[in-house]
């Protein structure tokens, strides 16, 4: 089985994930300003969270994975100083709780270390794609939205995904029946997280 034809197994909650009415109010202006607050500490947790996943799956990574894994870490430390440098422009506490929501998709990613790498890898990519295309259909985005916007639709962050992509193509290529099962339910698990991650963050900062 393919990249492509795992993610068509799952097109409506894909579509759902990456063209959320989240991500509309983003666009047209019309999302409050608490939502996107409360999805943006949200947020740091998750990536909080997806560190040390991504730091496990990098030790488990074939010698050709090993680059782009190691790329990502590093944009995520660089992430996490942004999110943080973003919190404390607006006086956001990034100290709070952790929403169920969020703690439960940081939780499946810890239980996911126990899978094999192919799953890993696939959630690891899905999870990055649905963020860049869900910004992407949130273009140019409206303020005070935009510099966001911009900041994860950038070039760097394309590319990224695209190598991301290939190593979870090749993952799979060389993949078991068993394995590319387990890989088709992470993917599962990871859209639907990220449809939840939006929804968490309509309803609390309503």
């Amino acid at each position: 089985m393919t990249l492509k034809e795992l993610r068509q197994l799952f097109a409506d909650s894909w579509q759902r994930a990456t063209q959320h009415p989240f991500l509309t109010g983003v666009r047209d202006g019309t999302l409050a300003q608490r939502a996107f607050e409360v999805w943006l500490v949200q947020d740091y947790h998750f990536v909080r969270g997806l560190l040390p996943f991504q730091a496990r799956c990098l030790a488990l990574a074939p010698r050709p994975d090993q680059p782009v894994l190691v790329r990502g870490l590093g944009a995520l430390v660089e992430e996490l100083r942004w999110f943080e440098e973003q919190a404390a422009r607006r006086c956001l506490s990034l100290q709070g709780p952790v929403h169920p929501v969020c703690r439960g998709y940081v939780n499946f990613l810890w239980a996911l270390s126990f899978r094999p790498y192919v799953a890993q890898l696939v959630a690891l990519w899905a999870l990055e794609r649905i963020y860049l295309e869900a910004w992407t259909h949130a273009q140019p985005g409206a303020e005070p939205y935009r510099e966001f916007v911009e900041h994860w639709t950038n070039p760097d962050f394309r590319g990224y995904v695209e190598e991301l992509e290939a190593a979870a193509a090749r993952a799979l290529d060389g993949s078991t029946p068993a394995e590319q099962q387990a890989a088709g339910d992470a993917l599962a698990e990871t859209v639907g997280h990220e449809v939840r991650f939006w929804d968490m963050a309509s309803e609390v900062g309503t």
